[in-house]
């Protein structure tokens, strides 16, 4: 993937007044005893935490944990059973327009490259003077600019998965969701996406992904949420996390040695 750091500040220059951005920047995000059941079974029990600025969170933990569940509850694409989801002190249904979610499966259009990504723009009625230059600028940070006219279903699952993350971030959010974003990639289409995932932080967008990988995590991670069986076990800076665990659980979970 090829990228250079003056592509992201002269992004950050150019778009600093172009009115793409929303103008409620969002952070931070607090979650009070939030709780979500399916049938009779609770997904997520009395969670609760604060993200108060821009560092990359990831959250962590095994599958069945809940995470993507947390995820799509923060979006605004479930409603919670009990507790609250603020956003600067909006919903996240009233945040959705400064928010942008990349599912684990996403479908891409029978478009090409470039095509998805225009398609999005128009959807949110970016401004059409506007439009070429946001698709150029953001081919150039996903390293994507020599597969912009190739159908974006015909791509690598890496190729596609860049596709996707680009399409979001076109839009500009504030904050962009990731589901799982590399589970079924090789290690080297793993790479790139991880690589696109740290440009769009560094152009000053707020990650917040899930994963069930902990060397992943370790790499990307600036802040942990640990979850297991629907449960916040802990939350501390990435550092502190993966070097001295204060939940037994995240020490067994970091160690291999967590049961379902």
């Amino acid at each position: 993937m090829r990228q250079a750091g003056a592509t992201v500040e002269s992004l950050r220059r150019r778009e600093r007044g172009d009115g793409t951005r929303p103008p409620h920047p969002l952070l931070p995000l607090t979650v009070r005893g939030l709780g979500f059941w399916a049938g009779e079974r609770w997904i997520l029990k009395d969670v609760s935490f604060h993200l108060p600025d821009a560092t990359r969170t990831v959250i962590l933990g095994p599958n069945g944990a809940g995470k993507s569940v947390l995820l799509r509850l923060c979006h605004g694409l479930l409603r919670p059973g009990t507790g609250t989801i603020s956003w600067g002190g909006l919903t996240p249904q009233n945040a959705a327009s400064g928010q942008a979610l990349v599912a684990q499966r996403p479908v891409l259009l029978r478009r090409s490259v470039k095509g998805n990504i225009l398609h999005a723009l128009k959807v949110r009625h970016l401004p059409r003077a506007q439009r070429a230059e946001r698709v150029r600028a953001t081919l150039a940070l996903a390293g994507l600019e020599h597969l912009k006219d190739r159908p974006a279903r015909t791509l690598s699952g890496g190729e596609q998965q860049r596709v996707t993350l680009a399409r979001a971030w076109a839009l500009r959010p504030n904050v962009l969701m990731l589901d799982e974003p590399t589970s079924s990639l090789d290690p080297g289409a793993t790479r790139g996406v991880e690589e696109l995932i740290r440009a769009v932080d560094a152009a000053g967008t707020k990650i917040i992904m899930t994963t069930h990988d902990i060397s992943q995590g370790r790499r990307l991670a600036n802040d942990v949420l640990f979850l297991h069986q629907g449960r916040l076990i802990e939350h501390a800076p990435a550092g502190e996390f993966f070097a001295a665990p204060s939940a037994p659980a995240a020490a067994q979970f970091i160690r291999g040695e967590l049961p379902f």
